[in-house]
């Protein structure tokens, strides 16, 4: 079988493998129930949906027909560096910094690896995402987060 779009039938092939994965390890989780659903619960739906949200791409870029074959192009290794990294620095600062400064440098070391980066844009969505993970998760679901650097704490 022909691909006939070469950016979709691996685009595809990316979300169905990652499904699975996301599926597969959920299932080392408790599910629960679906009033009570436990931490396996949420990965492994979402999982199966990414899947099948690929394995959909996947078939069009198998049956229906592009006029260049949407060959991709090179890839983006500096961008890819630069997310890569601010994740793992934000995996890193999140237990010694607190939310307040690792989830703004997260978005703000993450945006400038887009050509079309704008500080202002960015300070501002880091701003409005930081305010809403406190609200949703330290004071929505309750869970223990540092918000402020281990030696400013005093609870959150």
């Amino acid at each position: 079988m022909k691909i006939k779009s070469q950016k979709d039938f691996w685009s595809g092939l990316m979300f169905v493998v990652v499904g699975i994965g996301f599926a597969w390890g959920a299932t080392n989780y408790s599910f629960g129930a679906s009033a009570r659903p436990g931490p396996g619960y949420f990965p492994f739906g979402l999982g199966i949906l990414m899947a099948i949200l690929g394995a959909v791409v996947l078939f069009q870029a198998l049956t229906i027909e592009t006029e260049t074959g949407d060959p991709i192009g090179k890839w983006a290794w500096k961008p890819l560096v630069i997310v890569v990294g601010a994740v793992a620095a934000f995996g890193w600062l999140l237990p010694h910094m607190g939310m307040v400064i690792a989830l703004p440098l997260l978005v703000l070391i993450s945006a400038a690896a887009s050509d079309e980066f704008r500080l202002r844009e960015a300070l501002i969505n880091a701003v409005v995402l930081t305010i809403f993970s406190w609200l949703i998760f330290i004071k929505g679901l309750s869970l223990v987060i540092p918000l402020w650097p281990s030696f400013m704490a005093s609870g959150g």
